[in-house]
């Protein structure tokens, strides 16, 4: 059993933090969820080690931070529907999530994070890049944070998830619910940290709102190849019991898919968000 006496490490000089001393499946004091919160709106994802979760104890604690959003399109664990099932099985060569996404960024209120925790993991292989959007604001240039504030951008779930998607039969599902569209603001202030950050998308965004797409390509593009730089990422090792809690506010995340031939099984619980401004 860990201490339950909290230590952080910062994983990158942009993003991310590993949060030693916590056992999660225990009920954890106000205090210590203060402290995650706090930390995930600063670092942009937390990670813990070495973690002993049932199902329910799972459910329990995303409870503490949030509503739980059950996902309309993924797998869902037999016995609790409110647990995304993230799978690779040995003979699939296509993964989940494997470019830059945000999570739901095509809802109205777009999900405030979620909490990925590692069931069965290959030898080597299936890191998880984490890119702060931050630090990819921060990084703009006075004209073009000047041209970004005024601008809104359209994202929706249907060319995604509106389709069977080829290699990822009964892992993705139900196209007839890919009906979400949002328009939300390009720079965005953090609900929690107060920060600005860049709220687009390669996996879910359309076009700027007003905008044509062809006149929304080049600068879309930029943003996006701007976003990825190394100094904004942090890379995320995965072992059996590890957990990665991200905010979807402040992070794109991409699975890094080379490891065919191995299984891999994550499950994976999203969290309500708010609107944002």
């Amino acid at each position: 059993m860990l201490a339950n006496s909290p230590e952080i490490h910062p994983t990158g000089g942009a993003v991310g933090a590993e949060i030693l001393g916590i056992d999660l499946a225990e009920p954890l004091p106000e205090t210590t969820i203060g402290l995650i919160r706090r930390t995930l709106a600063d670092r942009g994802v937390v990670f813990f080690r070495d973690q002993a979760l049932t199902p329910d104890q799972h459910i329990a604690l995303a409870r503490r931070f949030g509503v739980i959003n059950v996902n309309r399109f993924f797998a869902h664990h037999a016995q609790h529907p409110e647990i995304a099932l993230v799978t690779k099985e040995p003979d699939q060569t296509r993964n989940i999530g494997g470019g830059w996404h945000t999570d739901h960024s095509y809802d109205q209120e777009p999900a405030m994070g979620s909490m990925l925790y590692a069931r069965e993991v290959p030898p080597a292989g299936g890191d998880t890049l984490f890119a702060s959007m931050y630090a990819a604001y921060d990084a703009l240039s006075d004209g073009l944070k000047a041209t970004l504030a005024g601008l809104r951008a359209v994202h929706s779930s249907r060319h995604v998830f509106g389709q069977m998607r080829p290699g990822l039969e009964g892992r993705i599902g139900n196209p007839h619910l890919a009906t979400q569209d949002a328009v939300h603001p390009v720079v965005i202030t953090h609900p929690d940290s107060g920060r600005k950050a860049l709220f687009v998308n390669p996996g879910f965004t359309l076009r700027f709102d007003g905008w044509t797409d062809d006149e929304s390509r080049a600068l879309l593009a930029y943003l996006y190849q701007h976003g990825q730089r190394p100094e904004f990422a942090t890379r995320f090792v995965w072992r059996k019991g590890s957990m990665a809690f991200w905010d979807n506010r402040a992070t794109w995340h991409l699975a890094v898919n080379d490891y065919h031939g191995q299984r891999r099984e994550m499950h994976r619980i999203t969290i309500e968000g708010c609107a944002l401004n």
